[in-house]
């Protein structure tokens, strides 16, 4: 049973660092082997390879373009009268992700139109939704590229988010039906909507492609107060077989975080950056990956000692 492999989401971590250069050096230097970041288009793809090589990272994980933010856009897989845009976006996203050696690509969604009804759009967002897709599958396969689905909440969130649950986000992918499209299973996300996380990981994880996590409700550390219980959790996505990664995406509340404040992430078209550092259960210190150990019960993340 192999142990799980964490990976830096660099466009909430390390936020007192300016630039994701700087941020992937950080993530290199703290213990990581890999690395995520939302949007990475405001850099050069090669200097960003270049930079990711020089700290000994894979990059694992990037966004499509979000569109128009000051329009209030977050993705534009599902936007009616967008395809366009949307098609534009996945061709810069494989320019990226192929210069980075970025093996997956978080297709957005989007959000339903501000004032318009939910229930009443439905419909049309998931037909247009499904065609972006299956366009989107067509691309990426020809570049061995996966293309993952990612659904956010809106309880708390994105309240206008098209894509909030992973029974929706499972009968997309079924009808699209495209074995390089995946499930992206946030944790911090699923709680929110559905809980019974046990039971959904059981019967979403062969659909699941990459992993994020954060404590809920505060998106803080995994082993800061919360609902979640991660020793099972780590452990259970172990007896289950994951085999990929699991992205930091949260607000880390200990030494060295920056704040936790939203603000502005690195490389990003308004980004998403929180906090920075990995988590110890034993602790509320920050602790590198490279200290990760086996222990009886599950996974233990030793603590980092300061000072």
């Amino acid at each position: 049973m192999a142990p799980l492999r964490f990976s830096a989401n660099v466009s909430w971590l390390f936020p007192e660092l300016p630039g994701l250069p700087a941020r992937l050096r950080a993530a290199g230097s703290s213990g990581f082997e890999a690395a995520e970041v939302a949007w990475p288009y405001a850099e050069p793809p090669e200097a960003l390879a270049r930079t990711a090589r020089e700290a000994e990272l894979r990059l694992v994980l990037i966004n499509t373009p979000p569109g128009d933010r000051e329009k209030g856009e977050m993705g534009l897989g599902a936007v009616p009268g967008r395809q366009a845009a949307f098609r534009e976006g996945l061709e810069q996203a494989v320019l990226y992700a192929k210069a980075l050696g970025c093996p997956r690509i978080h297709l957005m969604a989007g959000r339903v139109p501000q004032g318009a009804d939910r229930a009443a759009v439905r419909s049309e967002m998931e037909t247009v939704f499904l065609e972006n897709l299956r366009h989107a599958a067509g691309v990426l396969a020809q570049e061995s590229l996966v293309g993952l689905l990612e659904p956010i909440n809106t309880r708390i969130t994105d309240p206008q988010y098209f894509l909030d649950t992973p029974q929706q986000a499972a009968a997309i992918l079924q009808k699209v039906g495209r074995p390089n499209l995946q499930l992206q299973m946030d944790l911090f996300h699923w709680q929110i909507m559905d809980g019974n996380l046990t039971g959904n990981i059981r019967e979403f994880l062969p659909l699941v492609g990459h992993v994020q996590v954060a404590q809920v409700p505060g998106r803080g550390e995994p082993d800061s107060p919360g609902e979640l219980n991660f020793p099972y959790l780590f452990q259970l996505l172990e007896d289950e077989g994951y085999k990929g990664f699991v992205g930091c995406e949260y607000r880390p509340q200990g030494e060295g975080g920056g704040g936790s404040r939203p603000g502005p992430g690195a490389g990003s078209s308004g980004g998403m950056g929180m906090g920075h550092g990995c988590f110890s259960p034993r602790g509320l210190r920050p602790s590198p990956p490279s200290l990760l150990r086996r222990h009886s019960g599950g996974l233990e993340l030793a603590s980092l000692l300061l000072g």
